[in-house]
């Protein structure tokens, strides 16, 4: 059986310079494993029994970086499922979009990861090494570009 798993993919907004377009001013936030290849990665984990794709995604982001499913905002209209294999069997990651209310709220990280970055657009996609997650990451910069 496929091993299913979700998550967020957060962003904020910074505050604009008056020459910059307003997606110049996204970053993203990406959180570094502290086991295997030390991977970054937005926050994501494993479906429990009886939980729902969505409640698994804001679980894990209250666990895996400290925050809140109060301190952000869900933005409709984005989901995304990424299809690969772990270890030859097949996985299944659900993401959805939030954004952070407050720019300035404090990331929490479990024993899980080792660091974590706010990145702009080009950076995150060098950070996040593997293809999907970059492509994913270019697509919601997109999504939200073609929201201004």
């Amino acid at each position: 059986m496929a091993v299913r798993a979700c998550g967020l993919i957060i962003y904020r907004r910074l505050q604009p310079a008056p020459s910059s377009k307003v997606t110049d001013s996204i970053e993203y936030l990406l959180l570094q494993t502290s086991y295997g290849t030390h991977h970054w990665t937005p926050p994501k984990g494993h479906v429990d029994p009886g939980e729902d794709d969505l409640q698994t995604a804001f679980r894990e982001t209250q666990e895996e970086a400290g925050l809140q499913a109060s301190q952000l905002t869900l933005i409709e209209g984005y989901k995304k499922e990424l299809q690969y294999p772990v270890r030859g069997k097949p996985k299944t990651v659900v993401y959805w979009l939030a954004e952070m209310k407050d720019c300035n709220t404090e990331i929490k990280l479990s024993e899980e990861h080792q660091a974590f970055q706010w990145l702009k657009l080009e950076d995150a996609c060098k950070f996040a090494e593997y293809e999907d997650m970059q492509a994913t990451l270019k697509e919601v910069h997109q999504f939200l570009c073609s929201r201004e």
